[in-house]
């Protein structure tokens, strides 16, 4: 376990997996924190040395009253910086979208590696409706943790209600609600990429390192779809298919891809 301080002093909590090889560090998604990396982790740390960290306001990183996706990125670069950079990087999800937001802005990454950013360009699902964050925030604001998480897995997810109502009785539950507040900075980050709309003609077009972009081949239209449109950004980018595999991806089934890759 280590902790690095953030530019705005906000204290990010990391665990370290492996002794040597080159540095990767993993980015989570929404509602994720460290402990959903952590089998990753280990599998790669037979050859790397990974850093697995909390997101702010998650696990045991601090938080910040106000928050920004740039704060969000000095809090990676920190990470990056405690290992000496530039880092091979992982994202899973939404953290795919901060990986990519982080290399376009200037951080110390030799390769990247997504696996299904959750983007919404095109038809095959609903949309966000403009006001899901303000929806989230309020919801939060009055201590409805249970409606906030109801919102992003109907909403957010487009799960339909019996599927939350599942959900609602199973072990993740208590976890996500410890980490619920965190919802409305995932909706923030993706505010303009579940709209349905293509992605904007220079979004992530001039990053230059190679980037794999990974997605399931049992996951639903719309990320299979997002993640062909990202792949075609730029020679830079190329797609890779996991059979069989969705959106809960098997850490053995994407280990060995990422290993190949970052070699």
């Amino acid at each position: 376990m280590g902790t690095v301080v953030s530019a705005d002093g906000t204290s990010i909590a990391y665990e370290r997996h492996g002794d040597s090889g080159p540095a990767v560090v993993l980015v989570g998604g929404t509602l994720m924190t460290q402990g959903r990396h952590a089998p990753l982790a280990e599998l790669l740390a037979r050859d790397f040395r990974v850093h697995n960290y909390d997101r702010r306001g998650r696990g045991g990183s601090g938080d910040h009253p106000v928050y920004d996706v740039e704060r969000e990125i000095d809090d990676l670069n920190a990470v990056i910086a405690s290992t000496g950079g530039p880092v091979l990087l992982f994202g899973m999800s939404s953290g795919a979208v901060l990986a990519l937001e982080a290399v376009a802005r200037g951080s110390a990454v030799s390769a990247l590696a997504l696996y299904e950013p959750p983007l919404i360009l095109d038809a095959s699902r609903p949309p966000l409706p403009p006001d899901y964050v303000e929806r989230l925030t309020d919801l939060l604001a009055r201590d409805d943790v249970d409606g906030a998480l109801t919102h992003f897995l109907t909403v957010g997810l487009a799960l339909p209600p019996q599927a939350v109502d599942t959900l609602r009785d199973g072990p993740a539950w208590p976890a996500w609600r410890t980490v619920a507040r965190t919802l409305p900075y995932d909706g923030l980050l993706m505010r303009d990429l579940m709209s349905g709309r293509p992605l904007p003609p220079d979004r992530w077009r001039g990053i230059d390192i190679p980037v794999l972009v990974g997605h399931g081949g049992a996951s639903e239209a719309y990320m299979v779809n997002a993640a062909e449109q990202l792949a075609a950004r730029s020679e830079h980018f190329t797609l890779h298919t996991f059979p069989g595999q969705d959106h809960a991806v098997d850490p053995h089934a994407l280990a060995p891809v990422l290993a190949e890759f970052f070699a």
